[in-house]
């Protein structure tokens, strides 16, 4: 019981907590994007319709909802605790000017990266899920994904969509490697190849995000 209440109370404890989340939402979000693959599938949305059916009616998949909402509330609330801490260890503003100059940008940047990400996630949430969980609209989850990209908020939805996936990417890139250095896994010998996967991971799964909205926003035109 101690050692599960430390991982909330003690720094050390948050960061292993906020590591393992970390990873996990890692997880979700290669799987999130192989489902989301389908819809570059030409077969007018079938496939994609019957995944997103699937995903909507699987007892295992609402099961793994509330882990997934669990996992988000956790590394959310843990990141904004260990942010107020971290400020309120430097007594003095050149504190934070020396930090910077011993950091990268991503990592000085990770809470306003996260915090633009959150938003996303909202109303990425209230476009799509919200919409066919719980309001039951008729059309299709895939004519959704169409008309959410071209005429989306008068057609700027989608860059909306990309330039969160690009903060998204720089959250990535340091995240990725710092979850292995919150869970003590930090060695001369297979750091630099942590960092080196987390680049391509950073570069990749939020590339193969944002390409949906550059492709359906620019298939309109060239049909």
């Amino acid at each position: 019981m101690n050692t599960i209440r430390a991982l909330f109370t003690v720094s050390v404890g948050k960061k292993i907590v906020m590591g393992l989340t970390g990873l996990f939402l890692c997880l979700f979000l290669i799987v999130h994007l192989s489902g989301n693959l389908l819809l570059f599938k030409q077969d007018g949305g079938a496939a994609f319709n019957e995944y997103s059916a699937f995903m909507s009616t699987s007892w295992l998949i609402r099961v793994m909802e509330f882990v997934l909402l669990f996992g988000f509330l956790f590394h959310i609330v843990e990141g904004i605790v260990l942010t107020i801490e971290n400020r309120r260890a430097r007594p003095h503003r050149y504190a934070l000017n020396d930090a910077s100059s011993n950091s990268d940008w991503t990592s000085r940047t990770m809470f306003v990266t996260g915090s633009i990400v959150f938003i996303f996630l909202i109303v990425h949430l209230n476009t799509f899920f919200v919409r066919h969980r719980f309001l039951h609209v008729e059309e299709t989850m895939y004519d959704s994904v169409v008309y959410a990209f071209q005429r989306g908020w008068n057609g700027w939805y989608w860059a909306f969509y990309v330039v969160a996936m690009v903060l998204l990417a720089f959250h990535l890139n340091h995240g990725f490697q710092s979850a292995f250095q919150s869970l003590g896994l930090n060695h001369k010998k297979y750091t630099p190849l942590i960092k080196k996967l987390g680049l391509l991971f950073a570069i990749i799964v939020p590339a193969g995000f944002a390409s949906m909205p550059i492709y359906f926003y620019f298939q309109q035109f060239v049909k």
